[in-house]
């Protein structure tokens, strides 16, 4: 009886994700461009808002088991809950890019001139039976220009997707896919704001 218990137990509780049962703790990683590029233009970037959806906004990971069913993992979350833990690397990524002058950090003397809302739709690991596991995140961006200090006229609003095939079921190969997935987007919502933003100058 109690065998059956445990099968159970790991079956609900993602074991299909690990060996073990003890409690793993992850960050996002600093997304790197290929080649740091030196600043250019006079956009200054702020980070309005970044939101998670509700089903994944929580600190457990969450494993899409079924068409239409999801598991929270117990066992292996993030550190802190992924809306405050994107905020560094995002805007790390984008120091690093060059599209910008600089990037204010919340409470920064420096006002932006360019905000961006960050919406993140998905955000789980695709562990289906049937199907390669993969690490699913997408997210919505929108760049207003802020030349009062305040959103103004939309420059770009997008949604960018990106699906990262794993070496393993495992919350280890999960979390690095989320990372590559990051950066996957980030490479593709600064290249669509740089073309667009070339059109739309700063006051």
């Amino acid at each position: 009886m109690r065998t059956i218990i445990y099968v159970a137990l790991c079956c609900l509780t993602g074991c299909l994700a690990r060996p073990h049962l003890d409690r793993q703790s992850f960050i996002f990683a600093l997304p790197s461009t290929a080649t740091p590029k030196a600043a250019t233009g006079s956009r200054v970037l702020g980070i309005r808002t970044l939101q998670v959806a509700e089903p994944f906004e929580g600190r457990s990971f969450v494993y899409r088991t079924g068409e239409f069913s999801y598991d929270r993992d117990p066992y292996a979350e993030f550190m802190v809950h992924p809306a405050e833990g994107l905020v560094v690397p995002i805007s790390s990524w984008f120091r690093q890019a060059g599209g910008f002058s600089a990037v204010t950090e919340a409470g920064s003397a420096l006002k932006p001139n360019t905000l961006v809302e960050i919406q993140v739709g998905k955000l789980y690991g695709d562990f289906r039976p049937a199907e390669q596991p993969t690490a699913v995140l997408s997210m919505r961006f929108v760049f207003f220009d802020a030349s009062n200090g305040a959103p103004g006229k939309v420059i770009l609003q997008r949604e960018y997707s990106s699906d990262i095939p794993l070496k393993a079921r495992t919350a280890v190969a999960l979390i690095e896919g989320w990372n590559q997935a990051l950066t996957q987007i980030l490479d593709a919502a600064m290249l669509d704001f740089g073309r667009v933003a070339a059109n739309a100058p700063t006051h």
